[in-house]
């Protein structure tokens, strides 16, 4: 047990990014919500849904939808200037703090031990800094905490490499990327009215011609074709 103690206390101090104990400031405050999508046509319903049954004012409520590699939010930047200590802000998941590792418990630190605000993180009960912990308890918050920034982003170096890899198995089907060049597109015409005089379907043409036929439709966009 003496053992335990000691490793739960070095880790402790290893983790002081987090700020678990209580406070005279706890549930004194105004309650906020953050809400955060990586693109505009992502839906932001779900984190709006979950804010509208807390006790939380409408204006009270920030959302954002851009990148979050960036870390160029508009909206969490407004937020974060107008938090007072003894607030608390809701958020859905922690990956709404960021998606990399060190940006999210950067973010957790200036909020929970700068700003002197509470933090629940809705899809994940234990990570409330409002509830009353013993040293193992603020130990394991700890060690989730660490856990989830992690997640976040290996699951975003997950996605480039999947992306990476959809884009060369693309190109090596025949898919261009970008706006075709103009001389691509003069020598497509050429033979693109040749093949669709010799009574060939679009799907065909593409194979002929070694591209795929997303690549063709585009190719036809840019001609104004009917086809």
């Amino acid at each position: 047990m003496r053992h335990l103690d000691k490793i739960t206390s070095t880790s402790e101090f290893a983790f002081s990014t987090t700020r678990w104990e209580g406070d005279a400031l706890r549930n004194k405050g105004e309650s906020y919500g953050y809400g955060r999508v990586s693109t505009k046509q992502q839906n932001l319903d779900r984190q709006l849904v979950q804010f509208a049954i807390l006790p939380i004012k409408e204006s009270n409520i920030f959302v954002d939808k851009e990148n979050g590699s960036t870390f160029n939010r508009t909206n969490y930047k407004k937020l974060v200037k107008r938090l007072k200590p003894g607030d608390t802000l809701y958020i859905h998941s922690i990956y709404r703090l960021g998606r990399n590792y060190d940006e999210i418990l950067e973010q957790w630190s200036v909020l929970t031990r700068v700003k002197k605000v509470n933090i629940v993180v809705l899809n994940m009960p234990i990570l409330d800094t409002r509830l009353e912990r013993d040293l193992m308890e603020r130990f394991l918050c700890d060690v989730i905490l660490h856990i989830q920034a992690f997640a976040a982003e290996n699951d975003k170096n997950n996605i480039k490499v999947s992306q990476a890899e959809g884009i060369a198995s693309a190109r090596e089907k025949g898919v261009v990327f970008g706006r075709p060049r103009k001389s691509d597109i003069d020598g497509f015409k050429q033979r693109y009215e040749e093949l669709k005089e010799q009574g060939l379907k679009n799907d065909e043409i593409a194979k002929k011609l070694g591209i795929g036929i997303s690549t063709l439709y585009r190719y036809l966009r840019e001609l104004n074709t009917k086809y």
